[in-house]
């Protein structure tokens, strides 16, 4: 599970340049009218699109652009009809189990463009079912604890209903079944807590550790990916060390 906040984090930093984050907006904008479209436009009775929402607020994300996304998943402007969910699978370069969640309104294209992405890196898109039996849906939040002990806020996540807690140096990693995701959130907030991330998530049952070089391979097939317009989320069994975490975003 280790690899999901520190390929979180990645992202992050790597996404800070104005092209990405009109890239990020982009994504965003496309989540917030499919959330709509299937769940209405409250946000307190539309959780997903609450989560995407929070998403955008920590993105920095134009209250204008937000709105039109609203308007475009309600159906007071078009945009939103052909998007369609999908998820592709498939392996890295050496081995590692990846997921591709995508939002798209021309399938062909996507599942063109992820097995270019695949290929060019050395992995390969398997058929469905290859590797989603290595992954659980999860509901994952992620919080700093500042000046708070993590020891506390693990007692307030299990006692919301959390499944389990991960603490490492600055970092309190939660996760849920999806269905108590909210719940674990809402108590979390009400603790005077304010998650960094909080989202449903595919989290690896086991990781797989490579050496510096095919792990470095790896992670440029996972970023090649990410960077995909149709591309929502991916996720991968990769563990990923802080030193070599530290390594690879020096050198991107």
């Amino acid at each position: 599970m280790s690899g999901h906040s520190k390929w979180a984090t990645i992202r992050r930093s790597k996404g800070a340049n104005d092209a990405k984050r009109g890239q990020l907006f982009t994504k965003l904008g496309h989540e917030i009218a499919v959330a709509v479209r299937e769940g209405g436009a409250d946000p307190e009775a539309n959780f997903r699109l609450r989560l995407v929402l929070d998403k955008a607020k920590q993105a920095n994300m134009p209250k204008d652009n937000i709105d039109r996304a609203i308007k475009r998943g309600s159906g007071e402007l078009r945009g939103s009809e052909e998007l369609q969910e999908s998820v592709y699978e498939g392996y890295g370069p050496h081995g590692t189990a990846i997921l591709v969640e995508t939002l798209s309104d021309n399938k062909n294209r996507t599942v063109s463009e992820v097995r270019r992405a695949f290929t060019r890196h050395g992995g390969n898109l398997g058929a469905d079912g290859c590797v989603a039996w290595m992954f659980s849906r999860k509901g994952y939040i992620a919080i700093d604890p500042g000046d708070n002990d993590p020891e506390e806020i693990a007692l307030i996540a299990i006692d919301s209903g959390a499944d389990d807690v991960e603490i490492e140096d600055n970092l309190v990693q939660v996760y849920t079944q999806p269905e108590n995701l909210k719940k674990v959130q809402t108590a979390l907030v009400e603790a005077a807590l304010q998650p960094t991330e909080a989202e449903l998530s595919w989290i690896p049952q086991s990781t797989m550790t490579l050496d510096e070089k095919e792990a470095m391979q790896t992670m440029k097939l996972i970023e090649a990916l990410e960077e995909l317009d149709d591309v929502r989320e991916v996720f991968s069994n990769l563990d990923i060390t802080d030193d070599l975490m530290a390594k690879y975003e020096s050198a991107a």
